[in-house]
């Protein structure tokens, strides 16, 4: 039975893997397949942050300002005794 294909109709896309391919010493389906399963990874899971930030703000209700808890609690240091 024949394996599947895949087509694509750039040819920057079809040089560039085929200059890969030759480069890590594999075959060109398998240099697609890494390509498209990091890019999954990488970028299908994610959430543009405008929906992140409103939907952290929708869940926490409240504005925190990260600065200005850090100077409360900021001591200063007398330095090293010598």
């Amino acid at each position: 039975m024949a394996e599947p294909q895949l087509s694509v109709r750039s040819a920057k896309a079809r040089d560039l893997a085929h200059r890969l391919a030759r480069r890590e010493n594999r075959s060109i389906a398998d240099v697609v397949e890494r390509a498209l399963e990091s890019y999954e990874i990488r970028e299908a899971g994610r959430e543009p942050a405008s929906t992140f930030y409103a939907r952290l703000t929708a869940s926490c209700g409240a504005d925190i300002d990260l600065e200005e808890i850090i100077r409360e609690g900021r001591q200063v240091h007398s330095g090293p005794e010598l």
